[in-house]
């Protein structure tokens, strides 16, 4: 089975207000470095994998680069990572490449490099169109930035294009959200990603909202159920539109759904490279089996090769995992599927989970395909959390960085 393939990048040029990744701004000196040590676990990756007594496919057919800000990495940087990951794997012609850019730093110099990659899709973070909610929450392009810079990749022949949007920013409301939904539309798109702002210690915004400050325009952030209200438009309006929601937060036209991010939600293999990256293999003992392991979550630690966090997946925290990671998708989950994989025994004890779930109406059945409603996406944490057992909770929080 062909590995998806992710590189950490955690610089940026300014951290935003609502950012809880592992990301940060730091001098250009410390790019360099950064990326020699990327490319030494590249080089790696096989010995890694044989110490954990992993499968190691060489055959590669999705590769992305997220962050912080990848675009914000020179050239001859971005190069030099591209040619590493070709040298250690075979990279399918068809393969998915895609690269995380800030509006603004999609320059022609850099739209070059990206094509001299292989690149041949671009996510955008925008989050907002208007350009008193961006500079809100410290985005440092405006409006025209992301016009101007979509119609330069259209005309360099890069057309499958992501656009970040963000519910709940401060100082929106339900015009400007509107505004925003139109503008993603009208650029013609194939792909979007709706997120409803994250409110916890882990952002500067989040903690300010939890503590009832005025910091970080805290005052202005609209209210849950308003933010709620917001992600149902959107689902509707791109929806009408024709770029249909097949994900929580993902929506796409006919055949250009994100290829990477699917391999996190159908369990199929994965390497992670860099600062807090995740990564998710099979074992050789047990093909039904797998080990997750992730990078240190600080840079400091990265560079100084502080050790994998390892976790290794049993038949339970697979199975459990198929139900919270396939329910987030809008096709859902396959019953026939999972007992196929894991026997009827393995999933008697979920059961009453569905049918409580149906009663609530989180949860839908149609065959034997299980999946949540509008309103159980609203609620998605809350009934992922009823199909683990205590034990796997702790292994529940992990999602993947994309």
């Amino acid at each position: 089975m062909a590995l998806g393939l992710y590189i950490s990048v955690p610089f940026c040029r300014a951290k935003c207000s609502y950012c809880n990744f592992a990301s940060d701004v730091f001098s250009k000196s410390a790019y360099e470095n950064y990326v020699v040590r990327v490319i030494e676990d590249i080089s790696g990756s096989r010995a890694l994998a044989s110490d954990l007594g992993c499968v190691f496919d060489q055959d590669v057919d999705s590769i992305y680069l997220g962050g912080g800000t990848p675009s914000i990495l020179s050239p001859e940087q971005l190069l030099r990572i591209f040619a590493a990951m070709r040298e250690q794997f075979v990279v399918a012609q068809d393969a998915e490449i895609t690269v995380e850019c800030a509006p603004g730093t999609l320059t022609p110099v850099l739209i070059e490099t990206l094509l001299q990659c292989g690149v041949n899709r671009v996510s955008l973070g925008v989050q907002s169109f208007v350009d008193q909610e961006a500079q809100a929450v410290g985005r440092l392009h405006k409006r025209s930035t992301v016009m101007d810079e979509v119609a330069r990749m259209h005309a360099a022949g890069i057309d499958n294009i992501n656009i970040d949007l963000i519910a709940g920013l401060p100082h929106q409301t339900e015009d400007s959200w509107t505004f925003s939904l139109a503008e993603t539309v009208a650029l013609g798109v194939p792909h979007a990603s709706v997120y409803m702002l994250e409110v916890d210690e882990d952002s500067r915004l989040g903690r300010e909202l939890i503590a009832g400050g005025t910091r970080y325009h805290a005052h202005f952030v609209p209210n849950d159920e308003t933010t709620a209200d917001f992600y149902m438009q959107a689902c509707e309006t791109l929806t009408a539109n024709g770029v249909a929601q097949y994900e929580i937060s993902n929506f796409a036209r006919p055949g250009v759904a994100s290829h990477h991010n699917l391999k996190y939600w159908t369990r199929q293999p994965y390497l992670g490279f860099g600062v807090d990256a995740h990564s998710m293999l099979r074992t050789l003992a047990h093909s039904s089996q797998a080990i997750r392991f992730a990078s240190p979550v600080s840079l400091d630690g990265y560079m100084n090769r502080a050790p994998h966090t390892i976790t290794r997946v049993s038949q339970c925290g697979a199975l459990e995992e198929s139900f919270f990671l396939g329910l987030r998708l809008n096709r859902g989950v396959d019953l026939d599927a999972l007992r196929a994989e894991f026997s009827s025994e393995a999933l008697a004890p979920y059961s009453l989970v569905i049918d409580e779930c149906i009663v609530e109406e989180l949860v839908e059945c149609e065959g034997a395909v299980v999946r949540l409603t509008a309103h159980g996406r609203l609620l998605s944490n809350e009934v992922f959390a009823r199909f683990l057992r205590e034990e796997a909770k702790e292994e529940a929080k992990w999602e993947p960085a994309t």
